[in-house]
């Protein structure tokens, strides 16, 4: 075969490099094209410390509704919680039923615990997963009016002290206890047969606060993976199978990718004013703020500030489990507190409107959970302030009735001046800088320091000032 002539190679070199640009470019659109089509895999992380509160069912209820938005794959909620309200806890356990984006929950780190509200919402999990040295359980409700349900034992023992029913156990007396035990145990058993655990063990870990260890949940199917950390957890999920809504779902968490979702200021300004020592102090800045504006019309920063605090409260208020006989007490008790700067009870109405206060603050909350507690100082210190602030309004008003008229007709009477020219009965006198015509039963002088005893129209009565040294 014969040598292409120079010019012909030459000619051929711009062909091939066209060529090669041209596969170069199309395995580069095929691979762009390729990326656009792959999903993006990432999943959600939602961190649940703390006891459960409307705060915690917003921020959890929202990020649910963020990963269903952005497409996630699942969504991690690390939970370490000592227990909630029981309408939060239900809020939560709705968002996730109802949740298109599967929820692994996992109670982490090591020393965390899922404990009473905490564990309802592991049993509503698509995905149950503790860390090693975790626990759960003691899912027992509190009862209606703060107090907790009695166990079996203690059961046995009240019956003993009353003599009747000695041979029955778990029973209760009480039946609005009793609704509340069966109503949590059916929602528990209900939870546990929608996914497949162990319902008898929820049962007693209801009526009974059983808990258990990660070791002992996995062994009863409580709970179905220990995980050392997230990446294990995502690990061993994937390829399991759940049922999310109507559908099975195979979960593909291998390498997934995790974004965090933190509280935003609206989910940290929400649990700032729904902590209760917060909204009852709110609430105590709108009523004196109102009250302050009622007595000063028209100064504007008091009703201002008042208002807005007094919603603030009253919004917090309504977010939390408050009893209405606690609220009643507390309205009545600043109510009194106020009329005892108006009405002269040397000090009985205030301090029973003090006490009608304390009372009221210390059965507002109704739940036993120390999280959801007012404080005894904060109870302490808005009573003495209430109190003295009473107490300082009546000593004001007093000395106020106590003090010398300085104006108008009362303001002459006792008044003190010259006189200016005298003639048998009648002249004229300085009083308070001010010339009046005035008569007198006495014989008086020019210059002389006389008195007012009455006022008649513009003409002033008047006697010798006994402090007169001339």
């Amino acid at each position: 075969m014969e040598d292409l002539p120079i010019d012909r190679r030459r000619a051929d070199i711009p062909r091939s490099i066209t060529r090669w640009l041209v596969l170069l470019a199309l395995a580069c659109g095929l691979a762009v094209a390729a990326g656009a089509a792959a999903p993006q895999r990432t999943g959600l992380l939602l961190a649940v410390d703390g006891a459960i509160g409307p705060a915690t069912a917003d921020h959890v209820t929202r990020g649910l509704a963020a990963a269903a938005k952005r497409g996630s794959t699942v969504v991690v909620m690390r939970l370490d919680t000592p227990g909630g309200l029981d309408t939060s806890m239900r809020e939560i356990i709705r968002a996730v039923l109802a949740s298109p984006v599967p929820v692994l929950t996992y109670v982490s780190p090591g020393g965390a615990r899922a404990a009473s509200a905490g564990t309802y919402m592991m049993y509503a999990s698509h995905v149950a997963a503790m860390a090693p040295g975790t626990n759960l359980g003691a899912a027992t409700p509190v009862a209606i009016g703060g107090g907790r349900m009695p166990m079996p034992d203690e059961g046995d023992t009240a019956r003993d002290r009353k003599g009747d029913d000695k041979g029955k156990t778990g029973a209760t007396h009480d039946p609005m206890e009793t609704k509340v035990i069966n109503d949590a145990v059916a929602y528990i058993r209900a939870l546990a047969d929608l996914r497949g655990r162990n319902a008898d063990w929820a049962e007693r870990a209801v009526r009974e606060g059983a808990s258990l260890t990660a070791r002992d949940a996995l062994a009863q199917k409580v709970i179905d993976i220990i995980a050392r950390d997230v990446d294990d957890l995502l690990t061993q999920a994937d390829g399991r199978v759940v049922e999310v809504g109507t559908a099975k779902v195979t979960l593909d968490t291998r390498g997934l990718t995790l974004e965090r979702f933190d509280a935003d200021w609206r989910t940290r300004f929400l649990a700032a004013i729904t902590n209760p020592n917060v909204a009852l102090i709110l609430m105590m800045i709108g009523i004196y703020g109102l009250i302050f504006e009622f007595m000063h019309p028209g100064a504007l920063y008091p009703g201002t500030i008042g208002a807005i605090c007094l919603l603030l409260g009253l919004y917090a208020l309504a977010a939390l489990p408050v009893n209405i006989a606690g609220l009643a007490l507390i309205v009545l008790g600043v109510a009194l507190m106020v009329a005892e700067a108006f009405v002269p009870s040397l000090g009985a109405i205030g301090i029973g409107g003090a006490v009608a206060f304390v009372l009221g603050a210390a059965i507002l909350i109704d739940t036993d959970l120390p999280e959801f507690a007012i404080a005894w100082p904060v109870i302490g210190g808005i009573a003495a302030s209430g109190l003295a602030f009473a107490l300082l309004v009546g000593r004001v008003a007093v000395g106020a009735w106590r003090r010398q008229v300085v104006t108008g007709r009362e303001q002459m009477i006792g008044g003190r001046g010259d006189v200016l020219q005298w003639r048998d009965r009648s002249g004229r006198v300085q009083v308070h800088g001010e010339r009046w015509k005035a008569v007198s039963s006495a014989a008086l002088r020019p210059g002389q320091r006389v008195r007012v005893t009455a006022l008649d129209g513009l003409t002033l009565t008047v006697e010798p000032d006994g402090s007169d040294s001339n």
